[in-house]
């Protein structure tokens, strides 16, 4: 439990998180900007991959990076834009506004819970071993 603590909330691990962000990044960007993106990839639901996408791009994003949580949503609203501005030029994909609403709605839960998730592991890791337990 203590090691799951750790990877919640310990600075030594942001490298790590960040190193899965950049490979999320380059995954989901590789799925937006592909022509066809292969379907065993998707959820059935153009906006529920958005959200799931995004979801997992601020959870991960948070814990690999401690700045306000205002810089996280707006960094990653922006590459939400930049994706629907890049998708509008390649052939056989469209720019669609409600992406990006959909990307938001992601955004926020993944935002909310790995903060709410990081309390509790700082609280936890600074409470002493209680005997017995």
């Amino acid at each position: 439990m203590n090691a799951l603590l750790s990877l919640l909330s310990q600075p030594r691990w942001r490298g790590g998180w960040r190193l899965l962000l950049v490979l999320l990044v380059l995954v989901i960007s590789w799925l937006a900007f592909s022509p066809r993106p292969p379907v065993v990839l998707s959820t059935g639901w153009d906006k529920s991959n958005h959200m799931l996408a995004f979801f997992t791009l601020a959870f991960v994003m948070r814990l690999g990076f401690r700045g306000h949580w205002s810089l996280t949503a707006l960094a990653l609203l922006g590459y939400g834009v930049l994706i629907e501005l890049v998708q509008s030029m390649v052939p056989g994909r469209e720019a669609d506004a409600m992406d990006v609403l959909a990307d938001s709605l992601g955004l926020l839960p993944g935002l909310l819970l790995a903060m709410a998730l990081q309390r509790v592991a700082r609280r936890r890791l600074a409470q002493p071993d209680l005997p017995g337990g």
